[in-house]
């Protein structure tokens, strides 16, 4: 006979190797599709952490604000607009070489920089850190 279509026993192998096949192909992209917002948390937290930075940076060396202070805790950057993302911050005495003087806070041979440390830490628990150094100059 010359029948067109598909026999039943055929029918049960393409569902069979659709069922094998198919958990292959979509767990790869379910993973891909749960990824894709991590590009943009990695740019909120170093923008946040850029800002943050920023707010230190425009005051002056002698500023109570640049006074050396220990690693703070994580707090919240800004819940209203930014939730679950965190930040601390530190600002120590460094040397010419940059590496922390005596404990960094009650530094008496340093050579006049502060260094300032900035962290964030994104939703997924990653952080992101940024320095930056301040002098004295008269």
């Amino acid at each position: 006979m010359n029948n067109k279509g598909f026999t039943l026993i055929e029918i049960i192998i393409l569902i069979v190797m659709a069922g094998i096949l198919l958990p292959a192909i979509i767990v790869p992209f379910v993973a891909a599709v749960k990824g894709s917002g991590k590009p943009e948390m990695v740019n909120t937290a170093m923008f946040l952490a850029h800002q943050e930075m920023e707010e230190f940076m425009k005051f002056r060396y002698t500023n109570a604000a640049l006074n050396p202070i220990a690693l703070t805790v994580y707090a919240d950057v800004d819940p209203a607009n930014f939730p679950d993302y965190q930040s601390q911050w530190e600002i120590v005495y460094v040397d010419d070489n940059f590496n922390v003087v005596g404990d960094g806070i009650q530094a008496t041979n340093h050579r006049g920089y502060k260094r300032i440390f900035v962290r964030v830490k994104d939703p997924m628990n990653d952080t992101y850190e940024i320095y930056s150094v301040v002098t004295f100059f008269h």
